[in-house]
Order: C-alpha cells, then sequence, then structure tokens
C-alpha cells in the first residue's frame, strides 16, 4: 500500500522546522516591510559582544583565504595556479554570502544566484539536499558570468539542519565549445558554448560521481586540467565548511545564527553610511560603447555577420538615504553572437566593482547587495529574452559597460573632495588571446592566454595609473610565467614588454599597457581568436583626459620565419610604434593582417605564423597641456610613451642627448603650450551653435549603419528611453529610424 505524497516528503532542513523556500520567502517579506535584512533591527551581537562578533568574521575570512591558497596548488591550469582565477565564499542557508576570500570575487554574488535557482526549483525535495552532496552550475541564466566559470556547491550541516553553504568557482581552460578556448565566439547562439552544467547534484559522500567525471572529461579539451579543477573547488569548499564547523563549536550555534544575520544586516548599514559620506545625490550618466565589425568576417555564424554596436546608457542614482541604483535603461537587443549578459554576470559586475572603490574593505558580503538596485531592461544585451542566447564572453560587452560606473563615483566623489579616492575608470581587459588544435604534445589541446589580466590601471587626481597590473575583475592581476604559458600553447614569445602610448594621455596619465609577439612552433595549425575594441574608446577618460588606445590585429600568415631562424637573422621581438612596425620589419607574409578589427572570429594558423597580443592601457586624468614636462620626457626616456606625442599631445619641446635620451627645453614647451591653447580658443565655438549643429545631423539621420542600428534598437526596445532621446534633442513627433 502506497504512502501518502505527504509523508514522502524529506524533513524541512532549515531553521525551526522551516524548509529553504520558507526561509527565503520569509526572508524577502522581512526586508520589504522592514528595509533591514531579515528584519533585523538591534545589531544585539555586534554591540553586547564585538570582539566575539569580530572574532567570527575574521575567523570565516581567514579560513576562506586559507583555502584559496592551499587548493589553487592542485590546480594544474596556469590561470588557476599562477594568476589565482578562484574564489570561495561562504552563504546562508538562504544563498546569501556572509564572507569571501580573495581572488575573483565577481562570483560571490554569481553564486549565491545558483543556490537561490536550486532552492527556489525545490531542490529540498528533488534531487534532495543532504549533507556530502555536491552541486556544480556554469549555466550563466541561472547564476555565473559566462560558461568558463564553474562553481562548486556544499551544503552545510550541523545537527541535520542545515546552516549554510561553502562555495567555490575557477575559470577553466576549454570548455568544450565548438571552437577551441574558455570563451570561444564566432557562433550564434548558446549551442556552441559547449558543455552546460545547472546546478546539478554532481557527487555525494564529498567526492565527485565517476560518471559525472566521465562526461566532463569527454565534452572538453585539456581535460587534465578541468578535474583537477574540480578537485580544487571541492578542496576548497571543504576547507571552508571546515573552518565554519570548527567556529560553530567554539561560540555555538545560537550565536553563529545570529552572527550571520547581523553581519549581512552591518554590511547592508555599513554600505548606506560610506555611500552618505562619499557621494552626493543626483543622477550621474556615463554611457559607453563597443564595436562588433563582423560584416565582412568570414569566421563568424552567417546570423553574426554585421557590423555592430553595443550600447550601455549606463546612469547612477545616488538616494538620501545612502541607496545606489544603476540603471542600463536604453541599452539595445541581444543579438546572435556570444557577448550577450544575463542579469547574474551584471550583478557580479557591479559588486566586483563597490568592492574596489566605494565598499573597499576586506569585510564584505551581501550587504551591499541589499543597498544597491539594479535596473536591466528586458530583452536587452544585458537582461536577454531568449535563454538560448550565447553568453561565452559577456565580458566583452560587460567590461566597457560598467566603465561609467568608475566616471560617475569619480565626479561624485570630486564633489565631496575626496580626490584621493578619484580614478578615470579602468582600462578594457584585451587583447584575449586564445584558442586550440593538435599542439605540441601530439594531442588535441586548448588555451587561454591570461595576460589580459594585466592591462594598465586608470589615472588617479593625484598621480598615473600603474603598468600592466590589474583587470577590473580581478584586483590581483598576474600576466603568468612566460615559460607556464609556453607548456600550454605551442606558440613562442618572440618577446613581451610594454606597449608605449598606449595609456590615456592627461594631467596624470593611465597606466600603461603590454604586448607580446607570438610564434606558432611545433604544431601543424592552431584555431586562434583575437578579441578586443578596435574602432570604439570602450573607457574614457576625465577631467579633461583621454582615453586609453583602442587596439588593432597584426597577425602575419605565411611567413619567412624558418628561413630568417636558419640564417640567424634578427626576428620581430615587438611591435613597438604601429606606424614604425617591429613586426613589418622583420617579418615578411604572404597575408599580413594589419587593421582596427581587433575583435576576430576563430582563424586558422599554421606553423610559423606570428601572432601580436597588444593589452590595453589604462584612460588619463586632467589636460595633457597640464601634465608636468619632465614626466613626459621621463615617460619617453622610459619607453611608457612615444617620443612622436610629445609636442602633438603634451606641448613639450625636446631636444636628443649625446646618449640618445631627451632633454626637456623649458621654454620652448612653454611658447609651445601658450600657441596651443590659442589654437584651442581659435577652434571654440559657441556651446549653442556645437548643440545645433549636431541636433540637424540626428534630423538628417546621419549616422553610419551601426551606429543607426543601435539606436533604433534602443528606441524600439526602451519606451522611457525612446522618450529621452526625442526631448534631448528636440525631435518632431514624425522622426523615426
Amino acid at each position: 500500500m502506497s504512502q501518502p505524497a505527504e509523508q514522502l516528503k524529506p524533513r524541512p532542513i532549515g531553521w525551526d522546522g522551516k524548509t529553504l523556500k520558507e526561509m527565503t520567502e520569509e526572508s524577502a517579506r522581512l526586508f520589504e516591510e522592514t528595509g533591514r535584512y531579515y528584519g533585523v533591527e538591534d545589531l544585539t551581537l555586534l554591540r553586547e559582544q564585538p570582539i566575539l562578533y569580530e572574532k567570527i568574521f575574521s575567523r570565516l575570512r581567514g579560513g576562506l583565504v586559507n583555502a584559496r591558497s592551499t587548493a589553487l596548488n592542485i590546480s594544474a591550469s596556469p590561470i588557476v595556479r599562477e594568476l589565482g582565477e578562484l574564489s570561495f565564499a561562504l552563504y546562508t542557508p538562504e544563498g546569501d554570502s556572509i564572507a569571501l576570500s580573495t581572488g575573483i570575487i565577481v562570483h560571490v554574488h554569481t553564486m549565491s544566484d545558483a543556490i537561490k535557482y536550486m532552492i527556489r526549483n525545490n531542490y529540498e525535495e528533488v534531487p534532495g539536499i543532504r549533507e556530502g552532496y555536491v552541486f556544480c552550475n556554469n549555466n550563466s541564466m541561472i547564476g555565473d558570468v559566462h560558461t568558463a566559470d564553474v562553481h562548486t556547491i556544499i551544503p552545510i550541516f550541523h545537527e541535520g539542519e542545515l546552516l549554510g553553504w561553502a562555495a567555490g568557482v575557477t575559470h577553466e581552460v576549454d570548455v568544450g565549445g565548438i571552437n577551441p578556448g574558455s570563451m570561444c565566439y564566432g557562433h550564434a547562439d548558446r549551442y556552441g558554448d559547449g558543455i552546460l552544467v545547472s546546478s546539478e547534484l554532481v557527487g555525494e559522500n564529498d567526492e565527485f560521481y565517476e560518471h559525472y567525471l566521465q562526461r566532463c572529461r569527454e565534452c572538453v579539451r585539456g581535460e587534465m586540467y578541468w578535474v583537477l579543477d574540480e578537485k580544487t573547488r571541492l578542496t576548497g569548499a571543504q576547507m571552508a565548511r571546515r573552518q565554519l564547523l570548527r567556529t560553530v563549536e567554539e561560540v555555538g550555534v545560537d550565536t553563529f545564527k545570529t552572527f550571520m544575520r547581523e553581519a549581512i544586516e552591518e554590511g547592508r548599514r555599513t554600505f548606506l553610511e560610506r555611500s552618505k559620506l562619499m557621494l552626493v545625490p543626483g543622477r550621474y550618466e556615463a554611457p559607453s560603447f563597443t564595436d562588433l565589425p563582423w560584416q565582412d568576417d568570414v569566421n563568424v555564424h552567417n546570423n553574426a555577420r554585421k557590423d555592430m554596436m553595443m550600447h550601455a546608457p549606463l546612469s547612477m542614482t545616488v538616494k538620501g538615504d545612502g541607496q545606489v541604483e544603476m540603471s542600463f535603461e536604453g541599452a539595445n537587443k541581444w543579438d546572435y553572437h556570444s557577448f550577450n549578459c544575463a542579469p547574474s554576470p551584471m550583478q557580479g559586475a557591479m559588486w566586483v566593482q563597490l568592492t574596489q572603490t566605494l565598499w573597499n574593505s576586506d569585510k564584505i558580503n551581501d550587504g551591499a547587495y541589499f543597498a544597491t538596485d539594479l535596473k536591466l531592461p528586458y530583452g536587452s544585451w544585458a537582461n536577454p529574452d531568449w535563454e538560448k542566447v550565447s553568453t561565452t564572453l559577456t565580458w566583452f560587452f560587460l567590461i566597457p559597460g560598467w566603465s561609467g560606473m568608475i566616471r560617475s563615483l569619480g565626479r561624485s566623489y570630486f564633489a565631496r573632495g575626496y580626490l584621493e579616492d578619484i580614478s578615470a575608470s579602468y582600462c578594457t581587459s584585451w587583447n584575449l588571446m586564445q584558442g586550440g588544435g593538435p599542439n605540441q604534445y601530439g594531442v588535441d589541446g586548448a588555451f587561454t592566454n591570461f595576460e589580459v589580466s594585466c592591462g594598465g590601471t586608470g589615472a588617479l587626481y593625484v598621480n598615473d595609473g600603474q603598468t600592466a597590473c590589474a583587470a577590473m575583475w580581478n584586483p590581483e592581476g598576474d600576466m603568468g610565467e612566460v615559460e607556464s604559458w609556453e607548456s600550454m600553447e605551442p606558440l613562442l614569445y618572440l618577446g613581451r614588454g610594454v606597449k608605449p602610448s598606449t595609456g590615456g594621455p592627461g594631467k596624470y596619465r593611465g597606466g600603461t599597457g603590454s604586448e607580446a609577439v607570438r610564434m606558432l612552433y611545433n604544431a601543424p595549425y592552431q584555431t586562434i581568436f583575437n578579441g578586443g575594441e578596435g574602432h570604439t574608446f570602450s573607457s574614457y577618460g576625465i577631467f579633461g583626459g583621454y582615453p586609453g588606445c583602442s587596439g588593432y590585429r597584426h597577425n602575419m600568415h605565411g611567413t619567412d620565419m624558418r628561413e630568417r631562424i636558419a640564417r640567424q637573422e634578427e626576428l620581430p621581438t615587438l611591435d613597438g610604434d604601429p606606424e614604425d612596425s617591429g613586426i613589418s620589419a622583420r617579418c615578411n607574409a604572404e597575408v599580413e593582417n594589419f587593421d582596427m578589427k581587433a575583435i576576430q572570429g576563430p582563424k586558422q594558423f599554421e606553423e610559423y605564423d606570428v601572432y601580436l597580443s597588444m593589452n590595453r592601457g589604462g584612460p588619463g586624468l586632467g589636460d595633457p597641456l597640464e601634465r608636468d614636462p619632465a614626466a613626459v620626457v621621463a615617460d619617453i626616456n622610459a619607453g611608457e610613451v612615444l617620443a612622436r606625442f610629445a609636442r602633438s599631445l603634451y606641448g613639450v619641446e625636446m631636444d636628443r642627448g649625446e646618449d640618445g635620451s631627451y632633454v626637456l627645453d623649458a621654454a620652448k614647451t612653454e611658447q609651445t603650450r601658450q600657441a596651443m591653447r590659442q589654437q584651442r580658443l581659435d577652434r571654440a565655438e559657441d556651446a549653442k551653435d556645437f548643440f545645433d549643429r549636431q541636433r540637424q545631423r540626428v534630423l538628417d539621420k546621419d549616422f553610419i549603419k551601426p551606429v543607426r542600428d543601435m539606436y533604433k534598437s534602443s528606441m524600439d526596445l526602451s519606451a522611457e528611453w525612446n522618450e529621452k532621446f526625442r526631448e534631448f534633442w528636440d525631435l518632431p513627433a514624425d522622426w523615426s529610424l
């Protein structure tokens, strides 16, 4: 005789006999009613036992950092082992983060989304959530940035009750996409993205199911890296769990439960207080754009073969109570490429930027999430209305899309007088070099080179940006060792060095980027991508500073490198000044791709072909004519700036010394700068005349097709932005695109 259905349901694992869904619904209701996390009004533990409170947080934080430092040694991937592309975090039963390690902290909230997905979809009943279970997710529509970032999530039980979750994330070398590399693109939809694990139960008894690992081995290139990274994440999560349970044994479970909720509420209040202290209420607007010149790229899918533009009309609203709202209202529609973003990565991007700017403390959790709002128009590239869009390289739109947030914060800091906190924003994290094929070991391999994590930083209000050291998504940038990349990639480094004049000019210049010249060797061919903006400036300067440079493509196919090596002739080590290219001077080729199409679909390279990877510099701050002339000369002598820009950008006059170095001519510099300022005045026009001239261009629909298509898409998708655009330009009712 069968039992009634209610008797077959597992016993609730939440607190006080509740299910996780009931706890989650109660948390949302109390926040809606009170505006406080879980309705917490009095931070009793913090007030009455502040030392114990801080001790608990320090234990958790220390355990997470230790877990990360230990677990990364299990990985074989340079992306994880050397660059530290992993992170660990602890969560409440409802999936709200309590504490996190260092690393790719953009994922702290994406893993939260994955946990909440499991709760909403009744995982407590089927497949069940039990001690020793292991879950995995890399589906950005559920909670992730893109397919290459893989989560391992484990529940933490104490005497049969779920106390919380431990989770870890790593970036994979390859995900089994239609082309090799961790973030392949050129296909039209999710069906080319690679292996997809959607918050799946992949193990029990603290071990992975063998059938799951076998499926992964069969689906990805470089299976060793994937499997070892699985063990990396699980080990780190288990270490974090062990530290949490030790802490519970020491302080008691009731005290720990109180701490978890108070910690998040304290985080929310701390964020609001800091916002009120440093920001001026109001609305700040900072749009950005990125080009996708694929009209003639035969290497991409037919549906993607057109010239496109990304529109990110970011606005930041600071309210009187400190609440911060970010909006992308007016973003254009998603398309058949791999750069679409789900809400989870957009939330994660906001989170990772806040933790490096307004909320730069090690005592960070989901409190900031409850003190901010994010508006993402449905159907746009930032919130697609088709779940089968490709999202392998979400970063290509996400990175430039959020650059305006840093400039908006900077303007607000300026109004408050916090000058030392102002940044011109970050550089875009390109060139993205990835690919694969039959490698130097005679097997089918894949690679993604993470030198891209070391761009030049934006200029500050008080000094220049730093050279080749960071990315917006990981504040602990590291290029990795040349030998480590060569062990994975069948491409020799002919040279790696600073790329002059990549940092944006200004009173304080942006940090300089880098470049590497690579040659395919000891492998018959490889499929390789170029990734980055070429026709747009996607991260602008501030207060008169210029943007960092955009990118370009310089690849040589069918070269004479074999013969040059045999003759022991000079080889290209750097490209240097593209108008006096070191590659072109020291390498002949049947086909030379030397243009501004910096994002290229998968293209085949053969042995001895040469590839340039150029990483961007940061944007500048302030008028270049206000830069200390001696600093300009020092930059040129150090190879940070090209000599030909001394006069045209900075108005600096120099002489060449006997040793070849440049020497400042101060008197002539002052004369040149005075003349340049006068030229500016002579060229200047009344702001009203300028506006009227631009308005006429809008009335005449004087847009190139990608821009026209972009604006039409934004206007069709958002009535609010349509009205805003029309009102700004004072357009007649019958005007239409």
